[in-house]
């Protein structure tokens, strides 16, 4: 395997890399220019983007094959939403005093989570917040801004995925 793979994600709800092709869901407010992209537009940013590390819950699933730094979920794991807290775009845990997305989830869409880089160096207040690679629902229902694929496909995105590899969301 490559050690800096690249996938893109594109509007048309294809996800493709490394000889790998499969569906992908990407925001309901569709993808725009990362320039253009604000907290709570639903809209996945346009841009290639650093897979940094992968969360997954303990109690729902193992730890999948990668290469990537693997966080269990706690009960209290939360993401801060609230453009202006010091802690935005980054983990925080709950309850927390400012906005916050519940990483612990009663569905199933967080059980696996890759953090991309998108807004976190440096991160600017309200350009939005909680960028993922993620679970996909069983209808491809948009995302909020992430990209979601099915389980299957994830874990064999997730073998070759390392601290340097990529997902690009593109037109």
């Amino acid at each position: 395997m490559r050690v800096n793979s690249h996938f893109i994600a594109r509007a048309d709800g294809t996800f493709a890399g490394m000889d790998f092709s499969c569906r992908c869901a990407l925001g309901k407010g569709g993808i725009i220019g990362a320039d253009l992209k604000r907290e709570g537009d639903g809209a996945s940013p346009i841009g290639i983007w650093q897979t940094r590390r992968l969360f997954y819950r303990p109690d729902r699933t193992h730890p999948p094959e990668t290469r990537l730094p693997k966080v269990p979920l706690r009960h209290d794991d939360g993401w801060c939403d609230a453009p202006g807290d010091p802690l935005y775009n980054r983990p925080v845990a709950l309850p927390y005093p400012a906005s916050a997305e519940k990483l612990w989830r009663a569905d199933h869409v967080y059980n696996l989570i890759v953090e991309l880089s998108y807004n976190d160096d440096p991160v600017v207040p309200g350009r939005g917040s909680a960028i993922f690679l993620h679970l996909a629902r069983e209808d491809y229902k948009p995302t909020e801004g992430c990209v979601a694929l099915a389980e299957p496909d994830l874990r064999t995105v997730l073998r070759f995925l390392t601290p340097v590899s990529h997902i690009e969301i593109a037109l």
